[in-house]
């Protein structure tokens, strides 16, 4: 059956509006705030912190997001082992002092928790609001009861990460992401009963359906009106309705609107168009709450036989898993450190992305929203068959639920969110359990939203599987299983495919193995481990290595590009990230599956794929060219929009190479003499683009390139500037590790460096870092100030480098 959804809308806190749209609604009743300045924290158990006389002077005063594994040493004997990095977790405290103004009394006061990682226990006042045992799902308290106008409270939170290993991957500990505060009448919009639907969508029309919730927590029924106004991409009002209603007291009432609008600007990839609500009550002629809602209108749907569609278009998938760690700042959110990353994703083509493996930070799909990014937006890893020792099946009984309610109605609005997930390769596939649980969890899903399709990332994905017999799965999810893709048609009739999660290819960025020498599938035996861990065999880049269950990049998306009735593929991983270092353990620390590297230096298969993903002129050749005399080098070439390349060595003309059939790259073997390696692509005769790489000499210099030279004051925003050691040439010097010290005058400081080696236990959040394979990065963090700040580069034997970033 085809499956088609006309969603969309998604919720965004108001500083994801437009300025335009913003200055138009003039939102001003309602208040929310980030309450995440000036906090104290103090790891390990402190007896009474949750009271509101403790003492927390000695304790450490920082902002969040914060997490405090990233600070701490790699030791092979933590608990969580190569899975979590060789990370610390443990017990963690928290608490905020904080004026609330009198005049506030009588009002609604509402704490927001984007996640906290995790078993994570509130207290404001002394009094204790609640447990959330789930680390990545977002949670709410009202305050209103406790809160004290006119005084200073406390808010105090104890994090308990201590059961490891309770994840396969880094999970980063503490509240990691953004923390909220929200004042409102005691009559007001609950933000997660906001949903809307679009029945019908065409290039002229649409039908825009809202579906809403008035709470009243006072003590009298409340006669209001709700003002329900549209506004366009630019701001400008174009539809609005009024609704007449009764709230009885301590009770909650629903009701619907439906709209209808001419020429709609549809949401996609190419023009994530963003109109928005805005919703205002109004008592005795009095506002008393409003509320923004963007949204988007599209239409998709998967058919059987020819794929996705996009507002009637047919479109590849092309997206990749991500796990939510953001590299050398851990898992603490920061917008611009997300946002970068999509950007390099971008570069490369992805157009979609999977939230693996559970509910992402808010900001990440407000992100995909603006910037026009799909996503498969999965709950868990884990059901009630536990994985590792203490992950979520020791709460699946309890809070799988509600966990899983409030994941939906948290996202059930954004307009990038086109596949709900409720999981990844789940032990109870195998189990007979696993179909009434398959019905259980989808139906959930379906009280929610009916309008997207739901899946499960299936690494064995057979008519028998437990979860697929449910009958459940709007689209059957394959993890890996990729010389089956070809068969589905025989093996699933009628029913539409997503390639949930591919390739699982190995490298390490800079490293080279000749191809016949390098270890193309890893030996594996789930009894013995690895049994070749070594991480000195590292993969090259030549897209042969991976892991036995995968691929290399080329052999999965062969099939999703060749086939129509294959829809897409989400390939593992987009970038590398902390933990699960598979196939290795101990010193490596971060994984090799990333297309770029936990840096943000994409590898060479990101070549590949933006030869195939994009209409950018593409002519990428590997390796470097500092090898030894003699020495026979693959060259590899990944081009695009040409027939053939022709590749010199220092003027001589090693012959002209052009795919055949379904090939991605051509290649030379080539005996090693130092000089230059040119590359010229043409179509029909004429030159298309041409490529040089040259032998590199001694290091000579630092050439620093900042990715943005002007950031913005607060705190937040951040400037990537990557350091490439170079000879005198300007020539990046593959092998050269030099060592780089880093400081700042100004204020700003130092929030991370990194060079993208899964094997490196440096301090991410030193002011050293040594380069690896002549590169390395360091991330600089604005302070409150506006003003000019001076980064300076030390590196012994090299001169000292300075770049100005400009703050405002």
């Amino acid at each position: 059956m085809t499956i088609k959804v006309y969603l969309l809308i998604f919720s965004l806190p108001a500083l994801f509006v437009s300025c335009a749209q913003r200055e138009t609604a003039q939102e001003e009743i309602r208040e929310t705030s980030k309450f995440t300045s000036q906090w104290k924290f103090a790891l390990g158990e402190h007896e009474g912190a949750n009271e509101l006389a403790y003492d927390d002077s000695q304790w450490k005063t920082l902002d969040l997001p914060h997490d405090w594994s990233i600070t701490e040493p790699y030791h092979i004997d933590n608990p969580g082992g190569h899975g979590t990095a060789f990370m610390i977790g443990g017990i963690g405290w928290y608490r905020k002092s904080f004026h609330w103004p009198r005049e506030n009394a009588g009002k609604r006061v509402e704490t927001t928790f984007d996640g906290v990682y995790q078993n994570s226990t509130v207290w404001i006042n002394g009094k204790e609001l609640g447990t959330r045992p789930f680390g990545y799902i977002t949670f709410k308290y009202d305050l209103t009861d406790w809160i004290k106008p006119g005084e200073t409270n406390v808010i105090a939170v104890r994090v308990d990460n201590s059961d490891q290993p309770n994840s396969r991957w880094y999970s980063g500990s503490g509240i990691y992401r953004n923390v909220w505060l929200t004042t409102t009448s005691k009559t007001f919009i609950d933000p997660w009963g906001v949903f809307i639907t679009t029945p019908q969508v065409s290039d002229h029309s649409a039908t825009i359906r809202l579906e809403s919730q008035v709470r009243n927590q006072n003590d009298h029924s409340a006669e209001i009106t709700v003002l329900s106004e549209i506004f366009s991409p630019q701001g400008k009002r174009i539809l609005h309705n009024s609704k007449e209603l009764n709230v009885g007291a301590q009770d909650e009432t629903a009701f619907s609107v439906e709209f209808e609008t001419n020429d709609p600007q549809l949401w996609s990839v190419s023009d994530p168009s963003l109109y928005f609500i805005k919703q205002t009550i109004i008592s005795n002629g009095e506002k008393i709450d409003d509320y923004l809602t963007p949204f988007g209108i599209r239409t998709f749907h998967f058919d059987p036989q020819l794929g996705f569609f996009l507002n009637g278009e047919s479109m590849k998938i092309k997206g990749v898993c991500m796990h939510h760690d953001l590299g050398a700042l851990g898992a603490a959110v920061n917008v611009r450190a997300m946002e970068r990353q999509l950007e390099i994703l971008r570069d490369m083509g992805v157009n979609a992305i999977r939230t693996a493996h559970n509910p992402p930070a808010p900001e990440l799909l407000h992100l995909c929203d603006l910037m026009g990014f799909l996503v498969m937006n999965e709950t868990f890893d884990e059901w009630k068959l536990p994985k590792t020792s203490y992950g979520y099946s020791v709460f699946w009984d309890q809070w799988h639920e509600q966990d899983l309610r409030d994941h939906i109605l948290r996202d059930r609005n954004h307009p990038s969110v086109i596949i709900w997930s409720i999981g990844n390769e789940i032990l109870e596939q195998w189990q007979p359990q696993g179909t009434a649980m398959a019905k259980h969890l989808a139906g959930i899903v379906r009280e929610l939203d009916p309008t997207r399709p739901i899946t499960a990332g299936n690494n064995e994905p057979t008519p028998d599987n437990s979860l697929i017999k449910s009958g459940m799965m709007d689209l059957i999810g394959y993890n890996y299983k990729h010389e089956s893709f070809a068969d589905f048609p025989d093996l699933f009739p009628g029913e539409s495919f997503i390639a949930a999660e591919t390739t699982s290819a190995l490298a390490t960025r800079g490293s080279y193995d000749h191809p016949s020498d390098s270890i193309r599938v890893w030996p594996y035996r789930w009894d013995e481990k690895f049994l070749d861990g070594n991480p000195d065999h590292t993969c090259s880049a030549y897209d042969n290595c991976h892991t036995p269950w995968g691929s290399s990049h080329g052999a999965s998306w062969k099939p999703i590009k060749k086939y129509d009735f294959l829809s897409g593929l989400f390939i593992w991983t987009g970038f590398d990230y902390l933990g699960e270092p598979t196939p290795y353990e101990w010193p490596s620390r971060s994984s090799y599956f990333g297309i770029v590297d936990l840096a943000g230096f994409p590898k060479d298969a990101f070549y590949m794929y933006k030869s195939e993903w994009t209409s950018d002129i593409v002519l990428h050749i590997f390796p470097h060219w500092n090898w030894q005399p003699g020495q026979e080098i693959d060259i590899w070439a990944y081009y695009n929009q040409a027939d053939e390349v022709e590749l010199f060595l220092n003027g001589t003309s090693l012959g002209i190479r052009a795919k055949q059939e379904d090939d991605l790259h051509v290649s030379w073997r080539v005996p090693f003499e130092p000089g230059a390696v040119r590359a010229v692509s043409r179509k029909n005769g004429q030159v298309v683009k041409e490529n040089e790489i040259h032998t590199a000499g001694d290091a000579a210099r630092m050439k620093i390139t900042a990715d943005r030279s002007l950031i913005k004051s607060g705190g937040e925003d951040l400037s990537f500037i990557t350091i490439d050691i170079v000879d005198k040439n300007g020539n990046m010097v593959p092998f050269a590790d030099n060592k780089v010290v880093i400081s700042i005058e100004g204020d700003a400081s130092i929030a991370g460096v990194d060079n993208g080696d899964q094997t490196s236990h440096h301090d991410f959040q030193g002011n050293t870092i040594k380069a690896f394979h002549g590169k390395c990065l360091a991330i600089i963090r604005s302070g409150k100030a506006n003003g000019r700040i001076k980064v300076l580069f030390e590196s012994e034997g090299l001169p000292s480098e300075t770049i100005t970033l400009n703050v405002n």
